[in-house]
């Protein structure tokens, strides 16, 4: 292979899809954005309850697809050349195939009809589903009807697609950027090639003349296999994944995505959050709880940071670096009875595990996807007057003890108990400055992932911090090793902050790798870390309600204790919506969810859904069927996952991992691989509507100071009333804000380390003080109202140096005042040349302006002395042939050209 080859993902070249019907069979028709390639599905509608597809492997031109459909619309008419009656009619637009799914009739295509554009990564654009339908494939004529089946698709259609699903064309979803861009930096003769290929797809017409790919300009499109765990529509796809082309099946994500722009004096820096929900063991709060036969956990979600520069859109060139980390409920057979409408139910454990099974095949897995250290943050309270969370604690702290010990000692699983309930009612410590420690200390272990090695600054004057981080130093960056895993009990409130202070502190290091920050340390109350902080709180309240119901009850004001008092009442609402959908309308969900991942499929002659009186047999399949092998108790983990620790397992280059993926060689303008064509879609009229449609999350510039003389910096500390968004969350309340600044100076000062530490040693009776002590110190200050003239003054009169960052009142220096002169001066020299002294020196203004002569005595930043550009041989040469052209003298084409004119016939129509 030659060394000048280079890889990109593949683009699916099924963009745009139209539906059309005839009586007999659905036509499918899938285009490329630029709608020069076209493949064919056909559907056949005569099958009462089988789904009969047909791909066909041609791909069409245009044209080809017009005669196709007028053919296809001739032959359908009911009488021959009859015009009345279209025997072609067209059903509706698409823009990508969910899947397709069966309950006691025929097959249903669910197809998505509106999207929108939610972030993008290096120019590979994400979409969410913005709107679906559900189309029944059997004719009416063959249709056989059940009573049942109306019941089942409105459970089914309980499952909101247009509500947190995402997809892409190009860029794998279920996959984290440093499993991506790893792919692509592959040995790329040690992978499989794809061998079958039709005539038509492998077809050059101009390897004949010297054209062919085997040159420098090849480029190797990869394809990975996504990771199922988090493949919402895998099941509903299941049934044609083997027979259609790659290009027809979409897989989406559910949890979060949402994206906003930093911009440093600017330069544009986008920040990413995406949140993969798994689709195994999936459910609602307490309907699903702990983890499954075989490793899965309820409520687990992967959390990744993307941070990248983009004013450079490549994967290649650009600089781009992530951070993962996961949370998931307690890896153990445990539940809650819901049946006694309490509050907080009693957790049971319901299986004895004395071999840590259930948690030996998670850890399994995390090795396999993350790599090692698996360090685990616990945040369940510790000390109880009634025995509830400490239940799961104890049961947790013998899994990990018993699973270290068959592990080498550098790759032992790491366990951090932290009560942060019983910190949170302590005020002799702050929770934040806490859990900054802790993720330092993280972030330290396992890295993060970044594509560019460091910069040079870096290595001549490196930070103390930075040479004490972890993770895997390869040539071209560095990879993350290893991942955080942070649970609580329902994994919402204090997983959310906890992950909140972890995200921060990685934060910094990403910014300080891509030579943004000189030191990787980032404040609060900075422009940056407020954006980071709504992004992070939007990302919480939407997997909240997700699987709690409700949205976040405790945010990361309520633990840094800046939080309004008005945020009190609020707190409660969220706490009477998350109990009434708890008790009432999770049932309901949960059946949805298990219909729509499959996990429960209708069948004739057997119970149906709303029948079963649990679903414990559908979610836990070792007790309808008992397992043929056994896993060892001692080697709990899969062959050869040690062996290449602490990389992760799926990101080392084996026999294994090759099979994953799909290669395919391109010429380097093709339209599969070429990410500039799909991004600025130059072949067809656009508006700028369409082209930035993206729905920026936040940007700084809702952050940055609303007076002129402040730094613009997102970096600077900056006080509440100092910015465009109020730090408090409440834009319209300025009284708010002037009792959160008396009642924050009235604070006293944050503990220093010892402090914090000492208080973790505290028995339980030191709480009930504590909480004296805050319903002391927390009382609401009243704000007396001294009229409106004194709010408007308030509002209106500004200081002087707040609105021009100068003091007027004091006398320029003298470096000043000389500027000011010269300034003067260049003004005084230009009005020299004033068509009114034109009749007094013409003759010596036109040899000035011929000949650039200075006119001031500030030679060095005269507006008239420049120097004239001069022009190179070529550029000259094809300006006279340009003059040329234009009188109709026409030189005769290179050979140049014509290989020019042939690409661009080849990429455009062929």
């Amino acid at each position: 292979m030659p060394a000048a080859a280079v890889a990109a993902p593949m683009i699916s070249s099924v963009q745009k899809l139209v539906l059309y019907e005839t009586r007999a069979r659905y036509f499918l028709v899938g285009s490329n954005p630029a709608e020069t390639k076209y493949r064919v599905l056909k559907i056949d509608r005569t099958e009462p309850k089988d789904l009969v597809i047909i791909d066909d492997k041609h791909v069409y031109t245009q044209q080809e697809v017009r005669e196709l459909l007028g053919r296809l619309d001739l032959g359908n008419r009911t009488k021959t050349g009859q015009k009345g009656s279209s025997g072609l009619s067209r059903a509706v637009s698409a823009f990508g195939i969910v899947g397709f799914v069966r309950f006691l009739e025929g097959y249903y295509i669910v197809l998505i009809t509106k999207r929108r554009k939610m972030a993008d990564i290096g120019g590979h654009a994400i979409y969410k589903v913005e709107d679906t339908n559900m189309i029944y494939i059997p004719n009416d004529s063959v249709r056989i009807t059940h009573p049942d089946e109306a019941r089942y698709l409105r459970i089914f259609q309980n499952v909101d697609l247009s509500s947190n699903f995402y997809f892409s064309y190009s860029y794998d979803l279920s996959h984290s950027l440093q499993y991506n861009l790893t792919v692509l930096r592959m040995p790329l003769e040690t992978l499989k090639t794809e061998t079958t290929q039709t005539r038509q797809e492998s077809f050059d017409i101009f390897e004949d003349e010297g054209l062919s790919t085997q040159g420098g300009s090849g480029v190797f499109g990869i394809c990975s296999k996504p990771y199922e765990k988090y493949v919402w529509n895998g099941k509903l796809l299941e049934a044609v994944k083997n027979t259609l082309h790659r290009d027809w099946l979409l897989y989406i994500i559910h949890g979060f995505c949402g994206q906003s722009k930093l911009l440093i004096y600017g330069r544009p820096i986008y920040v990413t959050l995406i949140a993969r929900r798994s689709s195994k063991f999936a459910g609602t709060r307490f309907l699903k709880r702990g983890a499954n036969c075989e490793g899965d956990v309820a409520n687990e979600v992967e959390t990744e940071q993307i941070l990248y520069d983009a004013s450079v859109m490549s994967f290649s060139a650009g600089s781009y670096s992530s951070y993962v980390q996961v949370r998931g409920s307690v890896p153990l057979y445990w539940s809650q009875d819901i049946s006694t409408m309490m509050p907080k139910p009693p957790i049971t454990l319901d299986q004895a595990d004395p071999f840590a099974h259930v948690a030996a095949l998670h850890f399994d897995q995390m090795l396999q996807r993350f790599g090692s250290p698996i360090i685990i943050l616990n945040l369940v309270k510790e000390r109880e007057k009634r025995k509830h969370e400490r239940i799961l604690s104890e049961e947790l702290v013998a899994a990990v003890t018993y699973l270290n010990q068959f592990l080498p000692p550098e790759h032992a699983i790491i366990y951090i108990p932290w009560d942060m309930a019983k910190y949170t009612k302590s005020k002799l410590c702050n929770v934040l400055d806490r859990l900054n420690v802790i993720a330092e200390s993280v972030v330290k272990k396992t890295g993060f992932f970044v594509n560019r090695p460091d910069s040079y600054c870096s290595i001549l004057r490196p930070d103390e911090k930075w040479n004490e981080l972890g993770g895997y130093v390869v040539p071209t960056g560095r990879l993350q090793t290893g991942v955080l895993r942070t649970n609580c009990v329902d994994c919402l409130d204090r997983t959310n902050t906890a992950q909140f202070m972890v995200g921060k502190c990685a934060l910094a290091y990403q910014l300080y790798s891509l030579g943004l920050i000189d030191k990787p340390n980032l404040q609060f109350d900075t422009d940056a870390v407020r954006l980071f902080e709504e992004l992070y709180e939007d990302h919480g309240d939407t997997l909240s309600l997700q699987y709690g119901g409700s949205q976040l009850v405790h945010r990361v004001k309520t633990y840094r204790k800046i939080a309004p008092w008005t945020q009190h009442s609020k707190d409660i609402m969220q706490t009477l919506s998350r109990y009434y959908s708890n008790a009432f309308s999770d049932a309901d969900r949960q059946d949805s969810i298990n219909l729509f991942l499959g996990v429960f499929k209708p069948t004739e002659g057997k119970a149906h859904l709303w029948e079963l009186p649990t679903d414990f047999y559908l979610h836990h399949k070792n007790t309808l069927s008992l397992s043929q092998t056994r896993r060892s108790y001692t080697y709990w983990w899969t062959t050869g996952v040690l062996k290449h620790l602490p990389l992760p397992f799926d990101e080392v280059t084996c026999a294994e991992n090759r099979c994953k993926l799909t290669v395919k060689r391109f010429h380097k303008y093709e339209e599969e691989i070429d990410i500039h064509n799909e991004f600025f879609r130059p072949f067809e009229l656009s508006s700028f509507d369409e082209t930035f449609c993206l729905a920026m999350t936040n940007s700084t510039r809702d952050f940055m100071p609303k007076n002129v003389g402040i730094d613009p910096s997102p970096f600077t500390v900056r006080k509440p009333d100092e910015t465009g968004k109020s730090v408090l969350g409440n834009k319209s309340n300025r009284e708010e804000t002037v009792l959160q600044r008396k009642t924050a100076a009235s604070a006293p000062p944050p503990p220093s380390e010892e402090a914090v530490s000492s208080s973790s040693e505290d028995d339980s009776g030191t709480d009930k003080e504590d909480e004296g002590a805050v319903s002391q110190r927390s009382t609401p200050v009243k704000v007396t109202d001294t009229g409106d003239n004194a709010k408007i003054t308030e509002t209106v009169v500004q200081a002087t140096k707040d609105v021009y960052g100068v003091n007027l009142s004091d006398v320029p220096s003298e470096e000043d005042l000389a500027v000011y002169a010269r300034f003067v001066q260049l003004g005084q020299s230009q009005h020299k040349q004033d068509k009114n002294s034109q009749q007094l020196c013409s003759k010596h203004h036109l040899d000035r302006v011929i000949n650039l002569i200075p006119v001031s005595s500030f030679s060095q930043d005269n507006i008239y002395e420049v120097q004239p550009p001069r022009a190179d041989r070529k550029s000259i040469e094809i300006f006279h042939a340009h003059i040329q052209a234009g009188r109709g003298n026409m030189q005769p084409l290179g050979k140049d050209d014509f290989l020019m004119y042939r690409e661009y016939i080849r990429n455009r129509y062929m």
